[in-house]
C-alpha cells in the first residue's frame, strides 16, 4: 500500500505565496509520475502542474509562469510553490501519483489540503 500526506495548504491574501508538500511512503519501487491536482467547488478536478511517465513536466496555462512544481526523489516527494496567487486558485489541491510497487502497479491519491485565496 501508498500513502501520500499532503500539507502546507492555508488561507492566503491574493498575491501572496503557499508551498505545498507531498511525500509518498509504503512500500515503493518506482514512482512514475506524481502531481497535483486541484478541484474548486462545483467544477471538476483538474491538472494543476504534473511530473509525467514520460518525463515531462506540465502545467495548467491558468498557473503557468505562477506555479512550479519541485521533487525529492531521496524522499519521494513533490512540491508545488504557488506564488501571484489569484482568488481563483482557492481549491482543495490533492497529489497523485502512479507509483510501482513491489506487487503491483497503482494511482493513488492524498486526502487533499484546501487552499484558500482571499482578502
Amino acid at each position: 500500500q501508498v500513502q501520500l500526506v499532503e500539507s502546507g495548504g492555508g488561507l492566503v491574501q491574493p498575491g501572496g505565496s503557499l508551498r505545498l508538500s507531498c511525500a509518498a511512503s509504503g512500500w515503493i519501487f518506482s514512482i512514475n509520475a506524481m502531481g497535483w491536482y486541484r478541484q474548486a467547488p462545483g467544477k471538476e478536478r483538474e491538472a494543476v502542474a504534473v511530473f509525467t511517465s514520460g518525463g515531462n513536466t506540465n502545467y495548467a496555462d491558468s498557473v503557468k509562469g505562477r506555479f512550479t512544481i519541485s521533487r525529492d526523489n531521496a524522499k519521494n516527494t513533490v512540491y508545488l510553490q504557488m506564488n501571484s496567487l489569484k482568488p481563483e486558485d482557492t481549491a482543495v489541491y490533492y497529489c497523485n501519483a502512479d507509483v510501482t510497487t513491489i506487487a503491483s502497479r497503482g494511482n493513488y491519491w492524498g486526502q487533499g489540503t484546501q487552499v484558500t485565496v482571499s482578502s
